[in-house]
């Protein structure tokens, strides 16, 4: 891996900071303007509805046109985008439409985005080198969406939202200029296929069968996990315990330090345990603790934040090498585009639910509603790929004693 291919990593953290200080911050406003938490679920559902309809079918151009251009060309739109909502802000222009309008457009560019990044990058890591790489990328991803919160509630509770939206319409620009400096596609060296199933457990792992409908299931319920979350964070801080941006800020900073911390863990953890057992695992425990989060105030909020962000760091690098390896690099952006696809498809559907639920109650229900939905989902997963391995498990077990019988013999 060259050093320019390691560019994207903090472009991809721009992208993510950008992404998301722009949700967050519109969120934000929205609850500043005694929006309710069904109010804040629509935009998010708003933003999931174009990705979760797009996503496969802008899988498929990730797989057949040049994927680093359709990278530079998703942060060009997007910076175009944000700056829109600004801009029609100091014009008077009416808030909620607004907000609404430019976020649908952020997000069907994010469509094209998902899955032309994660093809991109099995174009030019080496498959010795994805596992590694994955984990750093992840952390850049999942740190950039965290610590957006920090950024944008500081920066929107002391300087307000015009200033917030034109700086992040920047980062995308800036995140346009560090892909192009990694330059145009070259071929990396790979390793024969019986070497690398003998050297790469996770390799071996998914070339042997693991369904990509259940990495899929696995990868999505993760994006469930990480959008709701987001929506009631700012529900919970600001609508029920009267706090302030700032403290929403602090408490998902505490978040990207989880994630740092996992990025260290994982190693160690993915070699005494291995992928499958780390994702599985990590997003069980992660959802339990969800029901706990909105129970006991702002410090035990932030150490319970903690604690899950480290599990589901790990769990989430780990789920992406596992897709990214489970099909050739020709088939990737479709396979995160199916991913990307059903996550977003079921992030509507339990945003509509928590919505619901937290309107007629409160948060602390809402937060149980997605800790039930998110842990029967990593369990159908595990489950169905249990099932999986154990079915060609067997199949083999019979074919190896039809060779060895002296009918089968050849």
């Amino acid at each position: 891996m060259t050093s320019r291919t390691r560019l994207l990593l903090p472009a991809a953290f721009i992208t993510a900071l950008g992404n998301n200080i722009q949700l967050l911050g519109a969120a934000l406003l929205l609850v500043r303007a005694q929006g309710s938490m069904l109010d804040v679920g629509w935009l998010f559902i708003a933003v999931a509805v174009p990705q979760a309809v797009l996503s496969p079918h802008f899988g498929r151009l990730a797989d057949r046109f040049d994927r680093r251009r359709l990278w530079v060309t998703c942060d060009v739109v997007s910076a175009v985008a944000a700056l829109a909502l600004p801009v029609g802000l100091a014009l008077g222009a009416s808030r909620q439409p607004l907000v609404y309008a430019t976020n649908f457009a952020l997000a069907i560019v994010a469509a094209q985005f998902n899955p032309a990044s994660a093809a991109l990058i099995r174009e030019r890591v080496p498959t010795t080198e994805l596992r590694h790489f994955n984990a750093h990328y992840e952390i850049a991803l999942q740190s950039g969406m965290l610590l957006s919160a920090s950024l944008g509630g500081i920066a929107l509770q002391y300087f307000g939202s015009k200033p917030l939206f034109t700086f992040n319409a920047l980062t995308f620009a800036l995140s346009a200029v560090l892909v192009l400096a990694v330059g145009s596609k070259h071929r990396v060296a790979r390793q024969p296929e019986a070497l690398l199933q003998a050297t790469i457990p996770e390799v071996r792992a998914t070339t042997a069968g693991l369904p990509l409908g259940a990495l899929a299931l696995l990868f999505g319920q993760g994006l469930v996990v990480v959008t709701v979350f987001n929506a009631l964070l700012p529900v919970l801080l600001i609508g029920e315990w009267h706090r302030g941006p700032a403290v929403l800020g602090v408490v998902d900073a505490v978040g990207g330090a989880g994630f740092l911390l996992a990025a260290a863990a994982y190693r160690r953890s993915a070699a005494r345990l291995g992928d499958l057992r780390l994702a599985t695992g990590g997003f069980l425990v992660c959802s339990g603790l969800l029901v706990l989060q909105p129970l006991f105030g702002v410090p035990a909020l932030m150490a319970l934040v903690l604690l899950g962000a480290f599990l589901f760091g790990q769990a989430r690098i780990a789920t992406r090498s596992l897709l990214m390896t489970s099909v050739d690099e020709s088939r990737v952006g479709h396979a995160f585009g199916i991913a990307n696809g059903y996550g977003l498809a079921a992030t509507i559907v339990v945003m509509l639910i928590a919505s619901v639920v937290t309107g007629h109650t409160d948060t602390r229900y809402g937060f149980a509603v997605l800790a039930l939905i998110s842990i029967l989902s990593a369990a159908l997963a595990t489950t169905w790929m249990s099932t999986f391995s154990r079915r060609t498990a067997s199949k083999e077990h019979g074919a190896r004693a039809v060779v060895r019988s002296p009918g089968g013999a050849v």
